[in-house]
C-alpha cells in the first residue's frame, strides 16, 4: 500500500524524503502515517524497478536531498495498484481508502466498477455480522455484542456512503449520454439528408 501512497503523490509533483513523509500524513488526511525506515527502502524498490527515479536537489544542511518523480513504468505499476483486488480483507479497509484518494486519474466507469466491488464486499460482510447476531456467536457477553453492534453500524453506514458515491458519479457521468449524443448526431444526419432529397426533387421538377 505504501507504493501506491508514494507514485499517487509523485504523480503530482516529484518530492524529497521529508515532503513525502509530511504529505503522507498531511495531504492525504492522516491515511498514512510512516516511518523513515519504510520510505526509503520503498523509494530505494521503486527505484530499482524504474518505477521512480532521482536526481540531486537542493542542499539541507550538510547533505544534499534526493528528489523523486515518477517513470512511465511507475505511471503504470500505479494504475494496475489502484484497480488491483483485495486480497486481504483485513486491510482492505485501509487499502480502498488509499486508492479513493487517487480516484481521480480513473475513468469515471472504472471509479463506479470500484466503487461497487467495494459495496458488494461490505454488504457480504453485514450479512456475516447479522448471521454472528442471529446465532449469537462473538456475543457471549455485553461487550462482545456491543462490538458486534458497532461493527454492523460502521458497515451500514459505509453502504450507505458508497451507494451516495455512486449515485453521485453517476449523476455526472451518465451511460446513457453517449447514446442521446448518437441518436441526436444521426437525426441530425437523416435530416439532412431528406432535405437535400427534397430539395432535389425540386430542381427536377
Amino acid at each position: 500500500m505504501l507504493e501506491l501512497a508514494v507514485l499517487g503523490l509523485l504523480k503530482e509533483r516529484p518530492m524529497h524524503g521529508y515532503q513525502l513523509s509530511r504529505e503522507l500524513g498531511d495531504s492525504l488526511g492522516g491515511l498514512w502515517r510512516v516511518s523513515y525506515g519504510s520510505l526509503y527502502p520503498t523509494l530505494r524498490r521503486l527505484e530499482r524497478d524504474a518505477a521512480i527515479e532521482s536526481e540531486a536537489g537542493d542542499v539541507r544542511g550538510a547533505r544534499r536531498k534526493k528528489v523523486y518523480r515518477i517513470t512511465p513504468k511507475g505511471e503504470q505499476i500505479f494504475l494496475e495498484l489502484l484497480q488491483e483486488s483485495p486480497q486481504d480483507t483485513q486491510t482492505e479497509d485501509a487499502r480502498f481508502r488509499m486508492r479513493l484518494a487517487f480516484f481521480r486519474y480513473l475513468p469515471p466507469e472504472t471509479r463506479i466498477r470500484l466503487l461497487e466491488r467495494r459495496r458488494q464486499a461490505l454488504k457480504e460482510r453485514l450479512s456475516t455480522i447479522d448471521e454472528s447476531v442471529r446465532t449469537g456467536r462473538g456475543g457471549t457477553d455485553d461487550y462482545g455484542r456491543a462490538l458486534i453492534e458497532h461493527n454492523r453500524t460502521i458497515t451500514e453506514s459505509d453502504i450507505t456512503w458508497l451507494e451516495q458515491l455512486i449515485a453521485a458519479e453517476r449523476a455526472k457521468n451518465p451511460p446513457t449520454g453517449g447514446l442521446k449524443r448518437r441518436r441526436a448526431a444521426l437525426r441530425a444526419r437523416t435530416g439532412s439528408s431528406s432535405g437535400a432529397v427534397a430539395r432535389g426533387k425540386e430542381r427536377i421538377s
